[in-house]
């Protein structure tokens, strides 16, 4: 793919990545991967897919050339993937592998098994599910311990954030070779401590959706106003810090004293929607704990400052491409 060398001509010395399904998930784990110096191999068994895939890489890393996001030529990180009908060609002499199958239970569990019979037992086995746990595609497998959920946001080679979320049985040096591999590529990672349905990207996103089909179910806005307020308002604000670093640096006092006013407010609209909100509970105080670390309140002026700095820079920047 992408050149007459075959992949290992270009390997800069990292370690062989495997990846098996070649949806869009597949893709994208494979520019991270490839972009970062490792030869993938993408595992895909339909014919047609398999030429859509290689264009889909072609035309995603020239996109990526264009605004400035590659350290290389765009051919240059494409002679470090291949792609192949057959899986223990993936597999083969793989540090990692990374799992791409469509949401289907029975799917992923016969990918692991097969997965865990043919990979190199030092090899690291990943799901990219969104919607299933560690356990529930290996907990029957020998090799359980090297097996792992990392779940990224999609596209993850511009969603850097990647959770990882091992099962009571994966070992640790498994969540810390994970770990090492992912920043290594530029990714985020970070760790899911519990095997909860559809983990924490997953499950934020849906707050927000639920109480966005609820607003629009009951009139109180239109679609689109729905939209342009997390647009141009909370996505804005996300954008440089997350909602708890918000409720900290909006407030004099910060998260303790957003919650003393407005926690019966929140608590109130928990109850409204069938759920009760924690604002009075000592969560809030662990939350700000862990804010004033991040956040010391001495330095609440300057880091204010840096943040709207921050949101200055990128609406400047907004401004500049939209002339």
């Amino acid at each position: 793919m992408g050149g007459s060398d075959s992949p290992a001509s270009h390997d800069r010395g990292r370690g062989r990545i495997g990846i098996v399904g070649g949806g869009s998930i597949g893709v994208g784990w494979a520019i991270v991967f490839a972009r970062a110096g490792h030869v993938t191999t993408v595992f895909e068994p339909e014919d047609r897919r398999r030429r859509i895939l290689v264009e889909e890489v072609e035309v995603r890393l020239g996109e990526l050339g264009a605004f400035g996001l590659l350290d290389e030529s765009p051919a240059e990180i494409i002679a470090r993937v291949a792609v192949t009908a057959d899986l223990g060609e993936a597999l083969d002499g793989a540090v990692h592998v990374q799992e791409c199958a469509p949401e289907s239970l029975r799917l992923k569990v016969d990918l692991f098994e097969r997965m865990d019979a043919r990979a190199a037992a030092a090899t690291t086995l990943a799901s990219s599910s969104s919607t299933m746990t560690a356990s529930g595609v290996a907990a029957g497998l020998p090799g359980r311990s090297r097996c792992i959920l990392a779940h990224p946001g999609n596209p993850p080679y511009l969603i850097r954030v990647v959770e990882l979320a091992p099962a009571p049985f994966t070992a640790p040096e498994t969540v810390d070779s994970a770990r090492e591999l992912f920043s290594g590529a530029g990714m985020l990672p970070i760790t899911v401590r519990q095997e909860i349905d559809c983990l924490v990207f997953n499950r934020l996103q849906g707050a927000l959706l639920r109480e966005a089909l609820c607003l629009v179910r009951d009139g109180v806005v239109a679609p689109a106003d729905l939209d342009l307020v997390v647009s141009e308002g909370l996505a804005r604000r996300w954008s440089v810090i997350g909602p708890l670093a918000v409720a900290e640096l909006n407030t004099r006092g910060g998260i303790v004293a957003h919650a003393g006013f407005m926690g019966r407010a929140y608590g109130r609209i928990g109850i409204e929607r069938g759920h009760e909100d924690p604002w009075a509970s000592d969560v809030v105080q662990r939350v700000a704990e862990d804010l004033e670390s991040r956040f010391p309140a001495s330095g609440r002026d300057d880091q204010v400052l840096w943040r709207d700095r921050e949101l200055m820079r990128l609406e400047s920047e907004r401004r500049r491409r939209s002339r």
